[in-house]
């Protein structure tokens, strides 16, 4: 029973590593879209 919790620990780590690797590795591109809103002027506190 332990040699299988070690394996299983072992391998919930390896995917918990190699996650943050592809995260931090990973080139997301920024957004190119042109966002325009129109905010009310009731919304804004006079």
């Amino acid at each position: 029973m332990s040699s299988l919790l070690r394996i299983v620990t072992v391998m919930l780590v390896v995917v918990v590593v190699g996650g943050i690797a592809a995260l931090s590795m990973w080139d997301i591109p920024a957004p190119t879209n042109k966002i325009e809103k129109v905010i009310p002027d009731e919304r804004f506190p006079r």
